[in-house]
């Protein structure tokens, strides 16, 4: 065993971050050590062992010293500015995360619901701040027939912006991109309906569409339909364009009378 040990990468003096060996001074000369040898180490103030002590062993190993992260940030919710959290007084170390929730109106800077510690502290800061009190922005607006393309989050950044689609048939109106400013969303767009072409309606105003070889019952916002009379019958005068536009879901239809031209035989 000796042997073996004697062919291993001995370990040169350890730097600890944020602590130090043990009357460090005193055995600084002895380095390089062999395998196998063990020193105390102590953490600096606010860090901790991984048992969450102040002091531990560090060992040399054929894989350098163990245990690689000596010292730990530790971190305490002493309280949460408006708002709570069932961690409260509650020591946790770095890279563990706690729940915090917000009282109505506020939130965590980032949108999130949870605190990390890390190696600098708490990130974020666990402070609920006013939706608006810097300019943020809540949730977007909803609109009818339509969503956000992104996850929704309950606060968003100055500048921020979020795109909008509509459903299926639906067509979008205005600016499908909302922008956070001031604590505010700019206009929403709307989704507007898609016209069904009845064929009862059609029949009952004696109509039919144009384009048989592009026939579709539905058409959406903005785009124009050609209807045709049935043969035999005449459009009346005062009744709206043989061409119309569907407009949210409405469309005016042309009516057509029987043609005072044709004859029975």
């Amino acid at each position: 065993l000796w042997l073996l040990h004697s062919f291993l990468k001995p370990c040169d003096f350890p730097q600890i971050k944020n602590g130090r060996l043990y009357d460090e001074e005193r055995y600084r000369p002895y380095f390089p050590v062999p395998i196998g040898k063990r020193f105390h180490y102590l953490c600096n103030s606010g860090f901790v062992t991984a048992s969450r002590g102040y002091w531990d062993f560090i060992h040399c190993t054929a894989r350098g010293w163990e245990p690689a992260v000596p010292c730990h940030r530790q971190c305490v919710i002493h309280k949460v500015e408006n708002g709570e959290s069932l961690s409260w007084q509650r020591s946790l170390i770095q890279d563990q995360s706690v729940k915090v929730k917000c009282y109505p109106g506020y939130c965590l800077p980032n949108g999130q619901d949870t605190v990390t510690c890390t190696e600098n502290g708490w990130s974020p800061q666990p402070k609920c701040i006013h939706v608006n009190s810097t300019g943020n922005c809540g949730p977007p607006p909803p609109i009818d027939n339509g969503d956000i393309t992104s996850f929704p989050l309950p606060v968003y950044a100055p500048l921020s912006s979020v795109e909008y689609q509509c459903q299926s048939l639906y067509q979008l109106q205005g600016n499908k991109k909302i922008t956070c400013r001031n604590g505010e969303w700019s206009e929403p767009p709307k989704c507007l309906h898609a016209c069904v072409i009845r064929e009862e309606i059609m029949e009952r105003h004696n109509i039919t569409l144009r384009w048989k070889e592009r026939q579709k019952l539905y058409s959406p916002s903005g785009d124009e339909v050609e209807f045709q009379c049935k043969y035999g019958y005449k459009k009346i005068k005062t009744s709206p364009s043989l061409r119309t536009k569907c407009v949210d879901g409405h469309i005016s239809y042309p009516s057509c009378s029987k043609s005072h031209y044709w004859f029975s035989g």
